[in-house]
């Protein structure tokens, strides 16, 4: 899987790195931050159901690539981490789900199932907890993979110090 010559892979982690951990972040803020809760409201499901399409896609194009690529430890171990990324997205897209429906059908002023204020409370806490776990196992996830795949492409293949190249032709006058 190639675009313009470029393996997609390449491509489209790019759009991982950003989106879920952007996804966790916005699922940590709704439950403690009522401004980003009206605001966000169902983009945040939205966000981690993108995550949940691209991931696979993204492993997909990764494993093109690795079967194209010499195996070394570095490779295998990035796609190693790779395979472990999904798991975290998929209950993050669950938690958002359940968290969106939470505040949208029952955490209203104006619902008639509104529960009471210590069942809110324990709710909100709950969220938060549950949101700050998916939030630091998703990030670390993605920082750990980023990792491994930087090192895997970058580890021993500059120079510390600057290479010196051709000077640059004069023009002719």
């Amino acid at each position: 899987m190639e675009v313009n010559g470029l393996p997609l892979h390449v491509l489209l982690v790019h759009f991982v790195v950003v989106l879920v951990p952007l996804t966790a972040i916005a699922a940590l803020l709704v439950p403690i931050w009522p401004a980003a809760r009206r605001r966000l409201g169902i983009v945040v499901p939205l966000l981690a159901l993108a995550d949940l399409i691209l991931v696979p896609v993204v492993v997909e194009a990764g494993e093109w690539l690795q079967a194209r690529l010499p195996a070394t430890p570095l490779i295998q171990q990035h796609a190693a981490l790779g395979h472990g990324l999904l798991p975290w997205v998929i209950a993050l897209f669950v938690f958002t789900v359940v968290q969106w429906a939470w505040f949208f059908f029952f955490d209203r002023p104006d619902s008639p199932r509104r529960p009471s204020v210590a069942v809110r409370r324990t709710a909100i806490i709950v969220l938060t907890v549950i949101a700050a776990v998916l939030a630091v196992g998703t990030v670390v996830e993605v920082v750990l993979i980023g990792e491994a795949g930087s090192r895997a492409v970058w580890e021993n293949s500059f120079s510390p110090d600057p290479v010196q190249s051709s000077p640059a032709p004069t023009p002719a006058p």
